[in-house]
């Protein structure tokens, strides 16, 4: 590898050194979803008995999940890729803000907790800035279920009223198809007295699974995955083992980085549908791919430019916009990417722009003209999703790119590069001590 970056560098920030120009090539190994895990492991609020996670990805954003259960009095023990749980000494509903503002699913703790204790405060919470990602939603379906809420100074105080303490099964429609407020309902629900309704639900994989497993546990939940889901409440759930399902968003970005190498490589596990859209997309730009029962495998082609508007699943997810937007600044062509989720979530474009890509942006669209070759640059990925593009860029990029943000980088990636660099990459971590 070449010579290194400068000392000042070094020692101010972590980062990722990526000598751009290198093939890919046998298999990339997919995580667990962590969309997926958060909010499995905050299921275990909801019953006494042990609930044992497999196939969890080793990430930040799951030990601050841990602490934060941890610090409710949940017994938490993880071990590679399972998660023990058990909840039968919950004792507290109240998660400490230190804890709560740097991951934004720390909120879906409100709804176990007033599904089985029958109050809950819990701080607003962090994450990534990029939008607004307001909790009103959420606040409004736990009112529905007969919640009492109210927001004051950064923090969310919710009871259940009577003797009971028992929420009230009631039919909820969403505004929008929130996957947070989705789940969020959908846990509350579950201990309810009564049926519930959730109309206008998300439909995202992420839910599925999460309906998947509540089932595993004793709950009623029928029409996950789809607009309507219905909830017929139930006293108590017990434990379960259950596996979190492949990240969808971790095997997008790496049949991305197989395509903006121009390399053929196969993607391992998968689930096909959890991604149509994207699939499509990869094939209207020119790549050809093979799927079999566990894999897909990416054959690129001559790449030109396609257009993307970011939607709920099953439509394009916003959380590839970045990553595909790095590989349509090597496309031919003009492509058009335009932002439907989030409104500040294209701050990877004056990155990408350093290191020689042509985009033109006008508020949430992007206009992408394809150049031959990027160059290599020293780059700052400001969110997850920013910084995974900035790493794929970097692997198609000229020269020797330093990518910083690691941070954002690993509360959603498990061993980006050492999993690449498995696959044909050359990535050094600099990690500066102190």
């Amino acid at each position: 590898m070449p010579a290194a970056v400068s000392i000042t560098q070094e020692i101010l920030k972590p980062h990722l050194e990526i000598q751009g120009g290198h093939t890919l090539s046998r298999e990339l190994k997919v995580s667990g979803a962590k969309n997926s895990a958060l909010v499995l492991m905050t299921s275990a609020l909801l019953s006494e008995g042990p609930l044992e996670l497999h196939n969890v990805p080793q990430l930040t954003d799951i030990q601050g999940m841990a602490d934060i259960l941890a610090s409710l009095g949940v017994h938490v023990k993880r071990s590679q890729e399972t998660v023990w749980l058990q909840a039968d000494d919950l004792h507290h509903a109240e998660p400490p803000y230190d804890l709560v503002n740097g991951l934004r699913a720390s909120f879906f703790c409100i709804g176990p907790l007033l599904g089985r204790l029958g109050h809950a405060k819990v701080p607003l919470p962090g994450g990534c800035r990029i939008g607004a990602r307001p909790v009103v939603e959420h606040i409004r379906g736990l009112k529905a279920l007969g919640a009492m809420v109210k927001v004051e100074h950064g923090v969310v105080t919710a009871s259940v009223p009577g003797t009971s303490r028992r929420l009230k099964g009631a039919a909820i429609v969403l505004d929008c198809p929130s996957v947070g407020a989705t789940e969020t309902i959908l846990m509350a629900a579950v201990l309810a007295e009564g049926t519930s309704t959730i109309e206008n639900a998300a439909q995202e994989p992420e839910v599925q699974d999460l309906a998947k497993m509540l089932n595993a546990m004793g709950a009623r939940v029928i029409g996950a995955g789809g607009p309507i889901i219905t909830i017929e409440g139930v006293e108590r759930l017990h434990g379960c083992n259950y596996s979190v399902i492949p990240d969808r968003i971790e095997a997008g970005t790496f049949l991305i980085a197989a395509a903006i190498t121009r390399s053929i490589v196969r993607v391992s596990p998968v689930i096909p549908e959890h991604l149509n859209a994207v699939l499509q997309k990869l094939r209207d730009c020119g790549c050809t791919l093979e799927i079999d029962k566990q894999g897909i495998t990416l054959i690129p082609g001559d790449l030109h430019g396609v257009d993307i508007i970011t939607q709920p699943f099953p439509g394009f997810p916003t959380d590839l916009q970045a990553p595909f937007m790095a590989l349509l600044t090597t496309a031919k062509g003009t492509s058009v990417v335009t932002e439907k989720i989030y409104e500040n979530r294209m701050q990877h474009v004056a990155e990408l722009q350093r290191m020689g890509a042509s985009i033109r942006l006008q508020g949430n669209t992007a206009v992408v003209e394809g150049v031959p070759q990027l160059s290599a640059a020293p780059v700052s990925g400001n969110d997850l999703r920013a910084a995974a593009a900035l790493v794929l860029a970097g692997l198609a990029a000229r020269g020797i790119s330093q990518v910083d943000g690691l941070n954002h980088l690993d509360r959603g990636y498990d061993g980006i590069e050492s999993k690449l660099n498995a696959s044909g990459a050359h990535i050094l971590r600099h990690q500066p001590s102190g």
